[in-house]
C-alpha cells in the first residue's frame, strides 16, 4: 500500500492535520485574547416629564424629603435601594438642595408619632395614585421639607443570550437590562404634584466576561437623567431657569465592572 506525499516527501494527511491544528490554535488564541473585552454599552431612553408649578429656586429654598417608594410585585425589597440611590445622586448633582433621605424621613415620622398616618398615606397612594393632603402636610412639617419625592419602580428586566460559542464554551454573551421608573415631586403645602417624570432605559452590550448589568447602576443612570431635567436656577439670577451643567453621558450607564471596554 502506497501513501500520497507532499513535494517535501511528508505524508499529506500529517500536513493537513498540522494545518487544522494551527487553525484551532489560532481560534483559541483569538478567543482568549478577546476574553477580557466588552463592547461599549448601547443605551436607549424614553423620557417624559412635566413641570406643573416647580420654580427653579424652590427646592433650594424649601428642601426635599424622600418617602418610601412603591414597587411592582416581586421588587419590594428594592424600594429602599431606589430611594437611597436617588438621594445620593440628587446630593451629587444639586448640592445646593437640602435633602432628607428616606432613612431620615422614617426616623422623623416615628419621632412625630405619624407611623399609622404614614402607612395609610402610602396605601392610599398605591390604591389611588394620590397622596392625602392632610397627611402630606404633616410629613412636610415633620421632615422640615416643603417638597417630597415619590418614586415608583414600574419594571425591571435583566436577560442574557449566547451569540457565539466554541466547542461548548461560551464566547460572546449579549447582556440586556430594561428599567422603568416614575418620579414625582409633591408640594406638601398645596397637596399637589409640582413636577413629575417617567423614564424607561434599555442597556445592551456584548461581553466575553461574566459581568452583569446591576440594578443600582441602572437606577443611578435614570436618576441622573431625571434630576438633570428638573428646573435649575441661573447663577446670576436664581429666579430664572438655566440648563443644568454636566448632563448625563450615556456611556456612564455601566455594568458590574463599572466600565465596558
Amino acid at each position: 500500500m502506497h501513501c500520497a506525499t507532499t513535494e517535501e516527501g511528508r505524508p499529506a494527511t500529517r500536513s493537513a492535520g498540522r494545518v487544522a491544528g494551527l487553525g484551532l490554535w489560532a481560534a483559541l488564541m483569538l478567543a482568549f485574547s478577546l476574553a477580557g473585552c466588552s463592547s461599549s454599552p448601547q443605551v436607549q431612553r424614553a423620557l417624559d416629564y412635566e413641570d406643573f408649578s416647580l420654580e427653579p429656586g424652590d427646592l433650594r429654598e424649601h428642601g426635599v424629603a424622600f418617602v418610601t417608594p412603591s414597587s411592582i410585585t416581586g421588587h419590594e425589597q428594592d424600594r429602599q435601594t431606589v430611594a437611597f440611590v436617588f438621594a445620593r445622586v440628587l446630593r451629587e448633582e444639586r448640592p445646593e438642595i437640602p435633602v432628607v433621605t428616606l432613612a431620615e424621613t422614617l426616623s422623623k415620622i416615628n419621632k412625630a408619632d405619624l407611623e399609622d398616618e404614614y402607612r395609610d398615606m402610602l396605601d392610599h397612594m398605591d390604591a389611588t395614585g394620590a397622596l392625602p393632603a392632610e397627611t402630606l402636610a404633616r410629613v412636610g412639617e415633620a421632615t422640615g421639607a416643603r417638597y417630597v419625592v415619590m418614586l415608583k419602580l414600574a419594571s425591571f428586566r435583566s436577560d442574557s443570550s449566547r451569540r457565539f460559542g466554541l466547542f461548548s464554551v461560551r464566547i460572546i454573551t449579549t447582556k440586556i437590562a430594561t428599567l422603568r421608573l416614575f418620579y414625582q415631586v409633591w408640594d406638601t403645602e398645596k397637596g399637589a404634584i409640582a413636577w413629575e417624570a417617567n423614564q424607561e432605559m434599555t442597556l445592551a452590550y456584548d461581553t466575553f466576561r461574566e459581568s452583569v448589568v446591576t440594578f443600582e447602576s441602572m437606577v443611578s443612570a435614570i436618576a441622573r437623567d431625571l434630576i438633570g431635567k428638573m428646573p435649575y436656577p441661573c447663577a446670576d439670577d436664581p429666579s430664572k431657569e438655566c440648563e443644568a451643567p454636566g448632563q448625563f453621558d450615556s456611556d456612564d450607564a455601566g455594568t458590574g465592572d463599572d466600565k465596558a471596554g
